[in-house]
Parts: C-alpha cells; sequence; structure tokens
C-alpha cells in the first residue's frame, strides 16, 4: 500500500511531525541522529542501564479510557534516564578529551549519568549543580566519584559556571541536553517502547532543555511514522512552548517550579528545530496536579516518581485516549524524603483525606465530648485538636475548637461536615496543617 499515514498537524509546530530537519547541505553539517547512531547507542547503553519494561497501567487506563502503559525509567541504577546520554556521549569522545576530566551542569539526573559513566570510564568528573538540588541527587553524585560544586538558584546559573570552569580548566564539557549524541543516547528509549509495544499510539514525554524528547521524536518517527510524540512541560517553566511560539528558543525570566529536574529557563539550540519537526504536541501542566500524580503512582503502583518524571502521568488527563495505546515516560525517580513527605502532605489535603475545621462552643463541660462523637458517628479520625479559650472576651459564650481530621476523601468530609451540623454547630473548614 502506498497510502501516506495519518498525521495530526498542530498548526504551531511548523512541522508535519515527518520531516527530518535539514540535512548537510542545508545545515553546514551531517546531522548526526541517524538510525544506525541509534542501533549502536542502544547496544551500548545496554551495559549502564537496567531492563526498563513497559507497565500497564489498570488504574490510569480506567481514569483515561485508553491503555495506559509506563516506561519506568525511575529505575535505572542512577534513578533516571540520564545515565543513557551521558554514557553514549562519553563513548564517542577521545582518550585525550577524556583524559582531560569531564565538567557538566545539572539539576541532579543528569550529575549521576555522568558521574557513573566517568567512573566506569576511569575518568574524572567535576559537576556543578544548582543549589536547591534535592540532597539525594548531591550525595549520590559523590557516591559515583564526582566533585560536586553548588552554584546558582536554577539549571542555567550552574551551566554559565560549568562553561567558566571548563574554559579556564580545560575540561571537557558534556552538555545534559543541548549535545546531538546526549539525545541519541536518550532516544534509545523510544527503540525499547516500539520493540515492546509496536502497536503504539502516543509516547509521552518530559520536557526540559529537551534533549529527551529530541531522540526519543525523532527516532519514534523513524521507526514509525504515525507515532505521536507528545511533549509535557511544568507551566511555571515553559521554555519549550516559548520557544516554538517565538520561532527560536528563548529565555524566560524564571523557572519556579516543583519539578526542578524541568527547570530550565531556555531550551537546546541544536535540539529546538528536530522538536519543531517532530513534536506533534506540547502540554503544560500546573504544579499541583503534579501533587495528585504522585499518589496515583505511590498508592496504585508503589512507585516513588520524581515531580518532573509525573509530568507525563499529570497530563493523561488532558487527553482523549479512547481507543488508543499511550506510554508515559516516568523520566527519574531521585526525590529526597523531605519532599516527599511535603508532596504526601499536600496531596492529601488536597483531595479532602485530611483537613481542619473551626467549631465554636460555649466554654462546658461535656461539649468536647458532643463534638468527637459527631465525628465518631461519621467514622472521621481526629489527628489533631487545638483550644482557644481567648477567641471571645466571653469565653463561656463562646470558645475555638480547631480539629484536624482524616477522611477518605471529599465525599466523606462532607459527610462529617453535615454530621457536625446536625449536632448543632457550624463548623468552619480553614487551612489544614499537619505541624
Amino acid at each position: 500500500m502506498n497510502e501516506e499515514p495519518e498525521v495530526v498537524v498542530n498548526p504551531w509546530m511548523g512541522g508535519n511531525g515527518r520531516n527530518r530537519p535539514q540535512k548537510k547541505s542545508d545545515r553546514g553539517k551531517e546531522s548526526m541522529l541517524t538510525l544506525e547512531k541509534f542501533e549502536e547507542a542502544s547496544e551500548l547503553v545496554k551495559r549502564v542501564t537496567n531492563p526498563t519494561k513497559l507497565m500497564y497501567s489498570e488504574y490510569l487506563s480506567e481514569q483515561t479510557g485508553g491503555k495506559v502503559y509506563l516506561k519506568p525509567e525511575n529505575m535505572q541504577f542512577t534513578g533516571a534516564y540520564k545515565v543513557r546520554g551521558a554514557y553514549y556521549k562519553i563513548s564517542t569522545l577521545t582518550d585525550e578529551e577524556r583524559e582531560r576530566g569531564l565538567i557538566t551542569a545539572s539539576a541532579g539526573n543528569h550529575a549521576q549519568g555522568v558521574a557513573y559513566a566517568a567512573q566506569k570510564y576511569g575518568c574524572k568528573a567535576v559537576v556543578v549543580m544548582p543549589t536547591g538540588t534535592p540532597l539525594i541527587k548531591v550525595n549520590r553524585t559523590k557516591g559515583y566519584g564526582a566533585e560536586v560544586i553548588l552554584y546558582g538558584d536554577v539549571y542555567d546559573d550552574a551551566c554559565a559556571y560549568a562553561l567558566k570552569l571548563a574554559e579556564e580548566k580545560g575540561y571537557t564539557f558534556v552538555h545534559p541536553f543541548d549535545d546531538l549524541d546526549v539525545a541519541t543516547g536518550q532516544g534509545t528509549i523510544a527503540m525499547e517502547i516500539v520493540q515492546e509495544l509496536p502497536t503504539v499510539d502516543y509516547i509521552l514525554v518530559p520536557i526540559g532543555g529537551g534533549g529527551l524528547i529530541t531522540g526519543i521524536s525523532v527516532l519514534a518517527k523513524m521507526l514509525n511514522p504515525k507515532i505521536k510524540v507528545i511533549g509535557v512541560e511544568p507551566a511555571q517553566a515553559a521554555s519549550m512552548k516559548a520557544a516554538l511560539e517565538a520561532g527560536e528558543p528563548v529565555e524566560l525570566p524564571s523557572a519556579n517550579t516543583i519539578a526542578d529536574g524541568t527547570a530550565v529557563k531556555r531550551v537546546g539550540d541544536q535540539n529546538f528545530p528536530y522538536v519543531k519537526e517532530n513534536v506533534d504536541d506540547i502540554l503544560l501542566v500546573e504544579d499541583e496536579d503534579l501533587i495528585g500524580a504522585f499518589l496515583d503512582l505511590v498508592e496504585n503502583h508503589k512507585m516513588i516518581v520524581e515531580n518532573s518524571g509525573l509530568l507525563t502521568v499529570a497530563a493523561l488527563k488532558q487527553m482523549n485516549l479512547k481507543g488508543k495505546k499511550a506510554v508515559a515516560v516516568l523520566s527519574g525517580g531521585n526525590m529526597d524524603v523531605i519532599t516527599m513527605s511535603s508532596i504526601v502532605q499536600h496531596g492529601l489535603i488536597q483531595r479532602g483525606r485530611i483537613f481542619s475545621v473551626s467549631v465554636l462552643l460555649p466554654d462546658k463541660p461535656g461539649e468536647l465530648v458532643r463534638v468527637a462523637s459527631a465525628i465518631a458517628n461519621a467514622k472521621g479520625n481526629v489527628i489533631k485538636l487545638e483550644h482557644n479559650q481567648f477567641v471571645s472576651t466571653n469565653r463561656h459564650a463562646a470558645v475555638e475548637l480547631r480539629i484536624t481530621m482524616e477522611s477518605f476523601g471529599t465525599e466523606h468530609k462532607k459527610e462529617i461536615m453535615a454530621a457536625l451540623r446536625d449536632a448543632g454547630f457550624e463548623p468552619e473548614e480553614i487551612g489544614a496543617k499537619l505541624y
């Protein structure tokens, strides 16, 4: 059959999802993103990666109406996909380039990938990381033998400093995303997805600087032009969407998001033309939606996935997947315990499973028992009580009781509130805190 495959065109993408970026004649150099390179990289990265077989998600499939699979790159030895690109990039360097020592900048996952790959090659590695990088990422990077320097508020600040050090000390710079060899290594994920699920309709990919989605989108379109590749960015760090709308990479004034691994103010210049030609759409996700996605994966799949890796899961609800097969790439799982506990707390509050109410009652014996009985009869569970006798000058008329409770969800919370009203109280919901 010579029938052209159906392709959905997004008007602002500037391409039909199938065209390759310009060839040597009009780019001035040979494209490095070739099927031969992807095949070579796919074999090489097996030395440093764990097999991450697709996981069918019954829960997410029920939520979306399609068949949803997870690509759990959070299960890599380094906790993220980044080791793929780092190892392949280092494999392409000369002995002299490796002997000079390697330097990179990273919000954490690329740092571990470079450190681990450099250790395998016996190279020195220096990594510059933003000062707010989660402790788990800093310690693990050091654990692979790298020297870690904390500098700047976001990745872009760290990168500028790393480039300065590379020039001063002669290190070989390994860019975390704006490098086509790195993108080739990351693209090996698409090879594995298509080999395991040849009939995949959608692949959802997180976007930071664009290296991951460059590799995945180019190879996916090479293997099957019908596959639609959807990029997902944090709404507060949508640097790729801004670039596509402007027609070129632009720098955002800020990248303030809990998805620290994708908090990039400017996407890679080398990646941009490939994304423009091969990515079918870009979806944006608010931070609050990442909180719910974290709970979904913890409770339904018993998996810890960092906020950037959750972008693809949170974006599923924006899509019409009825009758379709979609793969959500979980890019990493390096989250420190403090961040994890904060996300869980906010998630429980967000879903009404923990809430607080203020109740005014006369300061006399038996009133607290009446409140407690109403809650108990509605099967609510009291976590914390605060008693304030000074809410009114006449405490015999009214004192305040602040109650923090656990419920089964929003509907159960409404039942508890109704039970308090039926008992003659006027509960007012207030901001819940567990501390």
